[in-house]
């Protein structure tokens, strides 16, 4: 196993899912440091995976070989600046988790020419059933690459993208996917309740049926339209019902929200890297 020293500056859910996923894969927590002004978080890292802790920034990016910026994409810059001596003497790669930090920015922000991996977990990381894109910089070295998406793949799956603007359709499937399933399930089960169910038995019917169908298309070979096919018997019930999403124009709805998500991502990016 590649045991080197990671660092985590921030301690907020996603880096307590990423902590908690290295941990119980068999990372010694004795190689894992993590950073935040916060010492209740600090406090529950530590007890819950026996991890270091320190509130001294500058400190961990001099003692690690992979440092993770888990902050608010409002405080990367900031945070990313008052690290900069110590990350151009240490040269650890760089792992942002933050959406919307272009690569650009974080270079310019550490002073330029270092190893940079830029990611786009998603929520479901906190469950370990995580699904994260990834985009290095050049400087990245192929054994970074492995170990950076070791980390990741603690939480889920991981997808390395060959161009940066690729993850900004990251954020808009996968990263917001989950507010869509959501809302998909949220709009199912009303509809079973005013058909005549109970709102318990509406809901468990709901989840199950979405894990089902979410594990029958990661265990097949097939796309999501063939299974969808064979399980759409020709005159039928779900028939009826897939009739009437393509009738209100349901395909073009997801296609739509799904390009305006990325629009947003763009915007973002501008916005929160232009300084």
């Amino acid at each position: 196993m590649n045991t080197q020293q990671i660092g985590f500056i921030g301690g907020g859910n996603m880096a307590s899912s990423l902590i908690g996923g290295l941990v119980s894969n068999g990372y010694p927590a004795d190689h894992i440091t993590v950073s935040d002004l916060d010492t209740v978080k600090l406090a529950y890292l530590s007890e819950t995976f026996g991890v270091n802790n320190t509130q001294d920034s500058q400190e961990l990016a001099r003692n690690v070989d992979v440092l993770v910026l888990a902050v608010k994409p409002q405080h990367m810059q900031s945070v990313v600046e008052s690290v900069k001596e110590a990350v151009q003497k240490k040269k650890p790669v760089l792992v942002s988790i933050a959406a919307g930090i272009r690569v650009e920015a974080l270079g310019r922000w550490v002073g330029g020419e270092m190893p940079i991996v830029r990611c786009m977990p998603n929520t479901p990381a906190l469950v370990k059933t995580g699904a994260t894109g990834l985009y290095a910089n050049e400087q990245v070295s192929e054994n970074q690459k492995d170990h950076v998406e070791s980390l990741l793949r603690a939480v889920g799956v991981t997808v390395w993208v060959n161009t940066e603007s690729e993850l900004d359709v990251v954020t808009a499937l996968s990263g917001s996917g989950p507010a869509y399933f959501f809302m998909v399930m949220e709009a199912l089960e009303m509809a079973a309740i005013d058909a005549g169910l109970d709102q318990k038995t509406a809901q468990l019917l709901t989840q199950e049926t979405a894990l089902g169908a979410a594990k029958m298309a990661l265990a097949s070979s097939e796309t999501a339209g063939v299974l969808r096919q064979r399980v759409t018997s020709p005159g039928g019930t779900t028939e009826r019902a897939i009739d009437v999403m393509n009738e209100r124009g349901l395909p073009d709805v997801f296609h739509e929200a799904v390009l305006a998500a990325r629009d947003r991502s763009i915007e973002l990016s501008d916005e929160l890297g232009g300084n």
